[in-house]
């Protein structure tokens, strides 16, 4: 009972401080029922060359395969990872590359057990959708990221648009640990380190704002939001007062992201036993 409550993310755990809700999203309207490949879709990010669509992709146990999605949650193109694996795929960023090219970090960070020293991001130009289904990348850096302080559990990548740096959030702790990663693409060994802790458990996504000025991050049961004047890190940032937004329980909801023209957030959830996740949309008032 002990290993299947870990697995599952122990979902019945009561949220520590809950906060009350906000009125600056609208509630939760459904945009269309998930493509049934995506039965575990786990990371979501707004794609910059393709406006209007999603990234998006399967956990541990799916080929090394990105999913560029419509906002009803149809699969209008698939990139393969040739050579990659899916060790345990939980989430997906944006950021810039080099000469400012729109970057995707794919980040395989899950570890349910504790059990590997380090975790891989892949990342690569961003494709942009010219009307074929399928095609294969060949070509792509791998980055190995290690914790600073020990081997953790971890669900969600951020990337800062303003510094480019990324962020990793561990899960499983009663108060969950950021880590930051400085400039991804020097080096292909990196250190991700200790910023701060949060007074939350089970964060499972996250997302920065197109123009970096606004953190969402999630668990099973809530949507956490901060705001980031211009000037300050995303630690910072954290460090000041969450906001709980508006947010309708998913069966296993692990996904988030804001829309490419900040209007909203997205939401998407696994879709345990066939019960057909949906992409939800939080309009801001």
């Amino acid at each position: 009972m002990l290993l299947a409550c870990l697995l599952s993310g122990c979902f019945a755990c009561e949220r520590k401080n809950p906060l009350p809700i906000s009125s600056d999203f609208s509630a939760g309207r459904k945009l269309g029922q998930i493509d049934p490949v995506l039965e575990e879709a786990s990371g979501l990010v707004a794609s910059r060359k393709n406006p209007g669509y999603l990234w998006t992709h399967n956990d541990s146990g799916d080929s090394a395969r990105l999913f560029l999605i419509n906002e009803e949650g149809k699969i209008v193109f698939t990139c393969y990872l040739q050579g990659a694996k899916n060790r345990d795929w939980e989430d997906v960023a944006i950021g810039l590359g080099p000469d400012s090219t729109s970057y995707l970090f794919v980040a395989d960070i899950g570890d349910n057990l504790a059990r590997f020293p380090y975790k891989h991001i892949y990342c690569f130009e961003e494709p942009a959708f010219r009307g074929e289904a399928v095609d294969t990348l060949r070509q792509f850096h791998t980055l190995t990221i290690q914790l600073d302080d020990g081997i953790r559990d971890s669900e969600t990548l951020l990337a800062d648009p303003v510094t480019q740096h990324l962020y990793l959030v561990s899960k499983r702790e009663d108060a969950v640990r950021v880590y930051e990663v400085k400039n991804p693409l020097d080096a292909d060994t990196l250190r991700a380190t200790f910023q701060l802790e949060l007074p939350f458990h089970n964060i499972n996504g996250g997302d920065i704002s197109p123009d970096g000025h606004e953190i969402l991050l999630r668990d099973y049961e809530a949507v956490y939001y901060w705001p980031r004047p211009a000037g300050i890190t995303v630690a910072e940032a954290l460090r000041g007062t969450a906001k709980a937004l508006r947010y309708q329980r998913e069966a296993q909801g692990e996904a988030i992201a804001f829309k490419l023209d900040g209007s909203g957030y997205y939401t998407l959830s696994e879709s345990p036993e066939q019960n057909w996740a949906h992409v939800r949309f939080y309009k801001r008032n």
